[in-house]
C-alpha cells in the first residue's frame, strides 16, 4: 500500500528532526565547549569526557535498541527513546557542575540509542552534519542562558520529532520472526565491554598516573575480554540457529569444543543474535569494509571539528558566534552533498563518492595541521571549512544505503545500529587520540623551555607554545582521515571486498 503524500512528507520530516536531535547533541556541544569549560572550570583534558559521555552511551547500546525496535516496533522504541531523550536534555541545560553534566550527557545517549536505529529502519536518510554547529553556535552566543540553550534547543526539536511521529509513522507490524527472544547475555557483554573501553579512552588522560593508573589498564583488558567473549557468543548463537532451522545437529559430533558447546546448551539460553556475524562478511566482507570506514571517517572529522572549534575560541580568542560564522561553510556544504547523492548516485559509483569524501575530510584536517594563523580566513579557514563536511555526509548516505541492502527485513535497524555504533566508537576514539597527542606535544614544548603549564586548559600559555600541539592534534586525525581513502591500499587481503564499481552503483539506482 503506497503512501500519501503528506504522510510521506511527514515520514521525511519526522526522521529529519530526529537526526538533527541526534547531531545537535553532539556538534552543538561542540561549539560550547570553551564557555562550559569556563563557566565549570572544566580542565581541558576532561572536556573530552563531556563530548564523549553521550556517544559512549549512544554507541554502547545501539545494538540491543535496534534489536528491540526491530521486534516489537520502529514506531514505539522511536517514541520512547525521543521522550528519554527530551526529559535528559533538559536536565543537561540545569546542570551545576562538570560531573552532573557528564552523568546527564550519559543517560543523553540512550535516547539517541533508541531513535537512531528506528529512524534508520524507518528510512535511510541523512542531514548535514554542520547544522548543530551553526544553531548550537548561535544559541550559545546570543542568548543569556550561554550554553545551556543548545540543550533547550534539541528539547524542543526532539519534542517536534515526537509530534510528527504520532501522525505520520505507520503502526507497528507484529515481528514475523518465529523466535522472539532477546539476547541479554550479549547485550550486557557488548554493552559493558564498550563502557569500559570508551571510558577507558575518555579517562585516561586524567587519570592519577595517566595510561600507567592500574585501574585504567585493568578496565581497559576487562572491556577488550568481555568484546571478545561477546562475538564468541554471537557466533555461537548464530549456528545454534542456522542449525535449528537446517535440522542439523549441533554442536557437531566432531567438534574441538564439543564438551563445552554441551555444557552451555544446557545451562544458558540460547535466543537469536543481537548480532550476527555473518552480517559482517555479506557481499564477500564487503560491508565489514564499510564499517571500518566509517569508523575511521569519524574519527577524523568529529576530531577535526572539536580541535577546530577550541582553536577559535581558546586560541585565537573568537566568540562562539564569530566561530560559528566560520563553520557556515560546513552547513552549505552538507546540503549540497546530500542533494548530490540523492541525484546522481545511480550514476557515480559509491566507491568513488566515498573515497572522494574521505580525502577531502582528511585533507581539511592537513589544512588546519600546517595554517599560518596570520594568514587570511580565506587561505586556511574557508577551504578546510567546505571540505571537511563531504567525507561524513558521502560516508553516511552511501554507507547505510549498502548496509540495507545487504540486511533481510527484519535487520534494518541493526544494521543501521551497527553503522551508528561504528561511528559512536570512532567519535569517542578520534576526540581521545588527539587530545593525548595535544598534552603530549604541550607538555614537550612546555619542558623543553622551563615553563611550568599554569592552565590544563592550555589557553592561558603563549600562543608560541600551544600552536604547535593544536597543529599535532590535527595531524592524528589527518592519519585516521587518510587511513581510510581506500582500505585496499595499504591493506591488500581487502582488496577483494571492496564494494565494486558495479555492485554500488546499482545499489544506487536500487535505492
Amino acid at each position: 500500500m503506497s503512501l500519501s503524500l503528506w504522510r510521506t512528507i511527514g515520514i521525511i520530516a519526522t526522521c529529519t528532526l530526529a537526526m538533527v536531535a541526534n547531531r545537535s547533541s553532539n556538534s552543538a556541544v561542540l561549539i560550547s565547549l570553551p564557555t562550559m569549560e569556563e563557566d565549570l572550570n572544566i580542565p581541558v583534558a576532561a572536556l573530552d569526557w563531556v563530548v564523549a559521555a553521550y556517544p559512549l552511551s549512544n554507541g554502547c547500546l545501539l545494538l540491543l535498541f535496534g534489536r528491540l525496535a526491530d521486534l516489537y516496533g520502529r514506531k514505539l522504541v522511536f517514541l520512547l527513546g525521543s521522550a528519554w531523550l527530551l526529559a535528559f536534555n533538559l536536565g543537561c541545560s540545569f546542570a551545576q557542575d562538570p560531573d552532573t553534566l557528564d552523568i546527564m550527557r550519559g543517560f543523553q545517549g540512550l535516547g539517541g540509542a533508541a531513535t537512531i536505529p528506528a529512524c534508520l529502519g524507518i528510512l535511510a536518510h541523512s542531514f548535514p552534519p554542520g547544522t548543530g554547529i551553526i544553531l548550537g553556535g548561535l544559541l550559545t552566543e546570543l542568548t543569556p542562558q550561554s550554553w545551556r540553550s543548545p540543550f533547550y534547543l534539541g528539547s524542543g526539536i526532539t519534542a517536534l520529532a515526537m509530534v510528527g511521529a504520532i501522525f505520520s509513522f505507520e503502526r507497528d507490524q507484529p515481528s514475523k520472526e518465529v523466535d522472539r527472544r532477546v539476547d541479554w547475555i550479549g547485550a550486557s557483554l557488548v554493552t559493558s565491554g564498550l563502557v569500559l573501553i570508551v571510558f577507558v579512552l575518555g579517562q585516561g588522560e586524567v587519570a592519577p598516573e595517566q595510561w600507567a593508573t592500574p585501574y585504567i589498564i585493568a578496565l581497559l583488558i576487562v572491556g577488550v575480554i568481555l568484546v571478545l567473549t561477546f562475538i564468541v557468543w554471537q557466533y555461537h548463537l548464530e549456528r545454534v540457529q542456522n542449525a535449528t532451522y537446517q535440522n542439523k545437529p549441533y554442536p557437531s559430533p566432531h567438534s574441538r569444543f564439543l564438551s563445552l558447546s554441551q555444557l552451555v546448551l544446557r545451562w544458558l539460553p540460547s535466543p537469536p543474535p543481537i548480532m550476527k556475524m555473518s552480517l559482517w562478511t555479506r557481499a564477500h566482507g564487503r560491508v565489514a569494509v564499510v564499517f571500518c570506514v566509517a569508523f575511521l571517517n569519524w574519527c577524523c572529522f568529529q576530531g577535526w571539528t572539536y580541535w577546530v572549534i577550541l582553536y577559535y575560541q581558546n586560541y585565537v580568542g573568537y566568540s562562539p558566534l564569530r566561530t560559528t560564522v566560520r563553520m557556515i561553510p560546513m552547513f552549505v556544504t552538507g546540503l549540497l552533498c546530500n542533494a548530490f547523492v540523492a541525484l546522481f548516485v545511480g550514476y557515480v559509483p559509491m566507491t568513488i563518492l566515498v573515497a572522494c569524501g574521505t580525502a577531502l575530510t582528511g585533507c581539511s584536517a592537513l589544512l588546519f595541521a600546517v595554517i599560518n594563523p596570520n594568514a587570511a580566513y580565506w587561505a586556511y579557514g574557508f577551504p578546510y571549512a567546505i571540505i571537511a563536511v563531504v567525507g561524513a555526509d558521502f560516508v553516511f548516505a552511501c554507507g547505510t544505503m549498502y548496509v540495507a541492502k545487504n540486511c533481510l527485513p527484519h535487520e534494518q535497524s541493526v544494521g543501521g545500529a551497527v553503522f551508528q555504533t561504528m561511528t559512536q566508537i570512532g567519535t569517542a576514539l578520534g576526540v581521545t587520540v588527539s587530545t593525548v597527542v595535544y598534552d603530549r606535544v604541550l607538555a614537550s614544548r612546555a619542558a623543553d623551555h622551563g615553563i611550568t603549564i599554569s592552565s590544563s586548559t592550555g589557553s592561558d600559555e603563549p600562543q608560541w607554545l600551544t600552536l604547535p600541539a593544536y597543529k599535532a592534534a590535527h595531524w592524528s586525525c589527518f592519519a585516521f582521515g587518510m587511513m581510510c581513502v581506500r582500505p585496499d591500499n595499504h591493506l591488500p587481503a581487502c582488496r577483494r571486498y571492496w564494494p565494486s564499481r558495479y555492485a554500488l552503483a546499482d545499489i544506487g539506482r536500487r535505492h
